[in-house]
Order: C-alpha cells, then structure tokens, then sequence
C-alpha cells in the first residue's frame, strides 16, 4: 500500500492499458506551474488518436492554458475525480496535514494511477489500493458518505477512496464488483473474482431526497423504452430509502478496457460554465464516429434529456469510447434524471433555447442530423410513449408523492410543435 506523498510530482509517464498489456503513450511534466505534454515518438507510430481535437498525433511538446483544465489537456483532465471524488481526497490530504491546494493536476494524476476510468494509466502511481476484497455493505456506505459530506468520519476516508476510484460526479459514488445476480457486492475494483462485474452505484448526496436513486432508475426505465442505449441497470434494496441506483461501467468489457472521453474533454468545454448546443453535440458525433447511427443516438439521447427535463445535460455527461483499433463510439447514456441546470435552463442548449426548449427545436435539430423525418418523428414520439409511464413506475418504486406529481407536470409542460 503507498503512502501519502509529500514531494511533489514533477514528471509523470502516461500510458495506454486496453488489456493485460501497456502501451507507452508519452509524458507529462511541471516546471514552474506550467504543464507541458509530448508524445513518445514510437507512440505516434502506432496511430491512434487518443484526443484528436485538442491533442492531435503529433511530435514536440504541448502546453495548454490554465483553463478550462488547470494547465491539462482535456483527456488526461477526464482521469481526474470531481464532486464528491475531490471532496475525498480533499478531506484525506487534509487529515494528513497536507492543504490540497498544493497540489498540482500531477500530483492528483499520480493518485489516479493504474485503476482510473478507461484506459489511461500513469506512473508513479500513488493510489493506496490493496488486492483484497471487501463486502460492501449499501446502507453502511450510504452513512458513512453521509457523515463525510458533513464534515465527519474522517477514519474512513481511505476505505471510502478505495471504493470511489476516479469517477466523476456530485453524488457519491462507489466502483464496485458485483455477482450475477446482485447478492454479493465487493470493493476491488480491479481483478475481480470469477463470476464479478465491474459497476458503479450512487448515493444521494446533502441536496437529494432519499428517492434519488429510485427516481434514476426510473428515468433508466423509461430511457431505454424510449430506445436510448444504456448499461445495464440495477436498483438495490435499502432499509432507509427506496433503494441506490447501480449500472454497469461500459469502459469495461472483461478483462477488456476502452478509452473514454466525455465531450468537455474533448473540446475544453469547462461543464461549468454551459457553453455547448446540442447541435455541437451532433457535429462532434458525426465527425468522431463518422457513423450515422451514432449520430442517431446522440439524437435520441437529447430528445429524451430536452422531454424528460434533465437540465443538468453538461459536456461531461456525455462520453465517447474508442477501443484498440481506434474506433470511435458514443457511449451509452448515463447520470439520466429529473434535474435542473444553471438558473433552471438546459446546460446544453437546442438551437440556441435553454429556458424554454420544445418539440419544434427537436424536429429542428433532427433536420439539422439529417435525419428523415419518419425517425424524427418516430424518435419523439416513443419519447413521450416512454414518458407517460412514469406516474406508474415512479409509484412502484416508492418515489415520494410530491416528487411524482413535480416532475410529471414538468414532463407535461413541453410545449408542442
């Protein structure tokens, strides 16, 4: 198990880890509170853009502006933990009298390591992960998170790391390995045991109700009946809400591992100041994958986001995966429910409206796909097929009753073409 550093890391060697095998991608160095970046020149060899964009394949060193990405480049940024992963580390440092704003992108990298979403690895690796596996207890660690967000419980913290990897996000999270049929649930988030897949289940953080999870699971239902593609999804049992919303990691397969980078990645779009249309979501897909039924998807991703009110629609709620050969795909649909954005508009804009977006913009933008109009219209309308369970499933699992009433009649307030 590593120990906490306290020298700051100056250079770090970034590399690629589909499989069992590592492929050198190049390196990442600070001098002066500037980050600079190259690329191994048999990494260049290989071809595969791993950040076409804003870190194309090339030769000679990169360097990128403090924002949005503290010096970083978008991908090497996607490794980094936020929201409640931060808060973690945050709190550990501090409980080691160390002020985490010391600490460089470098440093926070080093902590990610080899067990970071995707496929990304980086040495030296300081994570203090052990191999062993560890139960998990759901309402436990639902308390616990609790007790830390409040600013207590700090003898837990390296347990609760140890859970969290990397992932991303405000609630808290726990990266985990679960039995085929959902009884067993354990910590190690790498190796798993025979007959273990790799998940992440969420917990309500300080803002939430506790119905948190069942509302997403919920929002998981009706997603895929509206066709949206998704992970496979589980909501688990809880003797103090109405239970904790679980998916399958998709950067994952196996043994296998994809690369991921959300769209904030890869334009330096900064999710917290919305800047992104869906239109731009469109041209992105189309241009990545070069497939049209990706763009599709990405299509009825954001019908159902704009019909179902999922304000909180940033540039890191939307992923691509690439796997060895370097092909390009969205990822499926995550972190889908009923939520407001930025002073309660769409995070993500449709054709240019965030406060009142309706059917009309969606016909637009599906023009704007060049999308016939029969899919257009067949996509809206199993949208809102799909939609109009949720008094129904919303009750069946357990949603508070004010809850119900609230989101059905935001659901009912778009506005037709």
């Amino acid at each position: 198990m590593a120990k906490v550093i306290q020298k700051s890391v100056k250079e770090l060697k970034v590399s690629l880890r589909f499989d069992e095998h590592t492929i050198p991608v190049g390196r990442l160095a600070i001098r002066d509170y500037q980050i600079y970046f190259e690329y191994y020149n048999s990494f260049v060899a290989e071809g595969l853009e791993i950040s076409p964009f804003k870190l194309p394949l090339k030769t000679g060193l990169k360097v990128f502006d403090k924002t949005p990405f503290e010096g970083l480049a978008g991908v090497f940024s996607d490794s980094l933990p936020d929201g409640w992963g931060r808060l973690l580390f945050d709190r550990f440092f501090k409980s080691k009298q160390i002020v985490p704003e010391t600490l460089s992108p470098l440093d926070r990298l080093a902590y990610v390591g080899k067990t970071g979403m995707g496929v990304l690895v980086y040495e030296p690796d300081h994570k203090f992960l052990d191999s062993n596996e560890k139960d998990l207890n759901v309402d436990q660690f639902y308390e616990q998170s609790q007790k830390i967000l409040q600013g207590k419980a700090s003898s837990v913290l390296r347990e609760m790391i140890k859970f969290n990897g990397s992932s991303a996000g405000a609630r808290p999270k726990a990266l985990i390995g679960v039995n085929s049929n959902k009884t067993k649930i354990v910590s190690n988030q790498e190796n798993l045991p025979e007959g273990f897949e790799p998940w992440i289940v969420k917990f309500p953080n300080s803002f939430d109700g506790n119905d948190a999870g069942a509302i997403e699971y919920v929002y998981a239902l009706m997603a895929k009946e509206a066709g949206v593609e998704m992970s496979p999804v589980h909501l688990f049992e809880s003797a103090k809400c109405p239970g904790y919303f679980a998916t399958e990691r998709f950067d994952r397969k196996g043994k296998q591992r994809l690369h991921m980078h959300t769209a904030g990645g890869l334009l330096h779009s900064d999710f917290r100041y919305p800047s992104l249309d869906y239109k731009d979501l469109i041209t992105l897909t189309g241009v990545l994958t070069k497939d049209v039924r990706e763009v599709e998807k990405m299509y009825r991703l954001a019908v159902f986001n704009i019909l179902s009110h999922n304000r909180d629609d940033h540039a890191k709620n939307f992923a691509f995966l690439m796997n060895k050969q370097g092909q390009w795909k969205l990822a499926p649909a995550y972190d889908l429910t009923f939520s407001s954005g930025p002073g309660g508009q769409q995070s993500t804009m449709l054709m240019g409206e965030g406060q009142y977006p309706n059917t009309k913009g969606l016909i637009s933008l599906g023009e704007f796909a060049k999308l016939k109009k029969q899919a257009i219209d067949d996509i809206i309308s199993a949208t809102k097929q799909a939609l109009s369970q949720w008094t129904n499933l919303a009750k069946n699992f357990d949603v508070n009753a004010d809850n119900i009433k609230l989101i059905n009649s935001k659901i009912k307030l778009i506005e037709e073409p």
